[in-house]
């Protein structure tokens, strides 16, 4: 049976963006895989109060809608309540004409080598942030789960749908993916990080990138303590690695 992918795509505000998103990865999931694999697009509009939806409806084979804003994680749960796929790639709505690179993330997953693949993303080209919100989840990750990882935040990986749903429901704010990254570790989960070419929006360091940070930052200690409190044994394997 041909492998099945779903592309799960949580979007907030990103009118602007998710257009180009989608059309370029359309194009280069079709140049790649068609007929070799199945796949569908699935994107969740998490309470957006721009036209998002509008804009998605051409290119999304699901396109999901939350009356409010219920965060990342609870956008990212609905798309795997829709997914039919057993691979599952989570990427962000603004990648534009890099969305397509983030495919590479599933050969692992094909292969039988990994359970999960996090894309590393090359360096900033702009001054963003001091890395304080990296350093943490970093930090935070090694602790509590034994798993040193060079992209803690990073929304774009690729997971089997079987061991995911393994691990519970998803964190519902924006610290999902570090809590994701924690509760695969912990499960035994044998994961992998690639460098995949992938660009997207980035905040400076004027005055709302301030706020921004400091919200992600607030968000991943609040993920961090929540682990702490329900603390279970490492599983922790040494096939883990980065490729």
């Amino acid at each position: 049976m041909k492998p099945y992918l779903s592309i799960i795509i949580p979007a907030w505000n990103e009118g602007g963006h998710i257009e180009d998103t989608l059309r370029y990865l359309q194009e280069q999931a079709d140049l790649l895989w068609s007929p070799a694999m199945r796949f569908e697009i699935i994107v969740v509009d998490d309470g957006s109060r721009d036209n998002t939806y509008e804009v998605a409806w051409p290119w999304a084979d699901k396109l999901i809608k939350h009356s409010r804003r219920c965060g990342k994680g609870a956008a990212m749960q609905s798309g795997i309540a829709e997914a039919r796929g057993d691979l599952l790639l989570f990427l962000d709505a603004d990648l534009q004409a890099t969305a397509g690179e983030a495919l590479v993330l599933i050969e692992p997953l094909l292969r039988s080598e990994a359970d999960m693949a996090i894309a590393k993303l090359p360096p900033s080209r702009t001054k963003a942030g001091f890395g304080l919100v990296k350093g943490l989840a970093r930090r935070g990750i090694r602790r509590l789960s034994g798993y040193e990882t060079e992209a803690p935040l990073s929304g774009q990986r690729a997971v089997r749908a079987d061991r995911l749903r393994e691990l519970g429901k998803l964190r519902r704010g924006f610290g999902v993916e570090v809590a994701l990254t924690i509760d695969a570790a912990r499960r035994g989960l044998r994961i992998v990080e690639l460098d995949v070419p992938i660009t997207h929006r980035e905040t400076g360091r004027d005055w709302h990138g301030f706020v921004h940070r400091g919200k992600q930052f607030a968000a991943v200690g609040m993920t961090l303590l929540s682990r702490w409190r329900e603390r279970k044994p490492v599983w922790y394997s040494s096939d883990r690695s980065s490729i």
